[in-house]
């Protein structure tokens, strides 16, 4: 699937990952509705890899344009 294909099930809180990556990431997921020191916190991406645990995510260009991204079925 391309991005703008695999983003509505992003925000359906489904979790995602491209086929190319090396296997180390894991999954893409989408954070909304957080508040912090009580204010609300805008959306963000984070990235969960083997062994360091959850990054946050900003999709590269290739990212975007890229046609392999898949839903991950845990």
């Amino acid at each position: 699937m391309t991005f703008e294909e695999i983003l509505p099930h992003l925000k359906k809180g489904e979790k995602i990952i491209r086929k190319g990556w090396s296997g180390f990431e894991l999954y893409v997921t989408l954070v909304n509705g957080e508040v912090y020191d009580n204010s609300p916190v805008t959306p963000y991406f984070l990235i969960k890899t083997a062994d360091e645990g959850f990054s946050s995510f900003a999709p590269t260009v290739c990212d975007i344009l890229a046609d392999d991204w898949e839903i991950v079925h845990e």
